[in-house]
């Protein structure tokens, strides 16, 4: 007997499973050649301590291929006070790095959002095409910590935000 989906089906349920398992959320960004670019991204992992590396992965949207070109980006982890910039980022067109966002840009020339969890500064490594998506795994140059109040979680296709509670014993 062959248990094995149609592959259509195996995407969809895919997606399906994926709805169902929460993720931070953050901010990549990078200054492009006519400006900042940036994106949502959901899928940020912590790869290694030493050296220090993350890894997330991109999709072929315009800020994509700017970000993939980049020689250095910075990394947001988003709190509870960023669902809205969150969302802006997260759909084409929506407004990005204005000052009511609360952007700055750091010496090195990247866009840095200092109200974020934490930004880190990356270089990236290697770029691994799959499918319609690009997994980048970058090497981390600088940290800057940010206010420790909350956190902001992708689930189900929406953002949630709560307070940080402790570990029921």
């Amino acid at each position: 007997m062959d248990h094995t989906a149609a592959p259509h089906l195996v995407g969809i349920r895919f997606r399906e499973a994926f709805g169902r398992y929460p993720s931070g959320v953050a901010i990549i960004c990078a200054a492009g050649p006519q400006g900042p670019v940036g994106l949502t991204a959901s899928s940020v992992a912590s790869v290694s301590l030493t050296p220090p590396a993350l890894s997330f992965s991109v999709m072929g949207t315009r800020s994509a291929r700017h970000l993939l070109q980049a020689e250095s980006l910075v990394v947001h982890l988003l709190g509870p006070a960023h669902v809205a910039v969150a969302r802006d980022f997260s759909r084409a067109g929506g407004p990005r790095f204005t000052a009511e966002q609360g952007w700055s840009t750091l010496p090195t020339g990247e866009p840095f959002l200092p109200g974020a969890l934490a930004a880190l500064r990356v270089r990236p490594l290697r770029q691994v095409p799959i499918g319609d998506a690009t997994v980048v795994v970058a090497g981390v140059l600088d940290v800057f910590h940010g206010p420790d109040d909350g956190q902001l979680i992708y689930h189900a296709r929406r953002f949630h935000t709560s307070p940080l509670s402790p570990e029921a014993t």
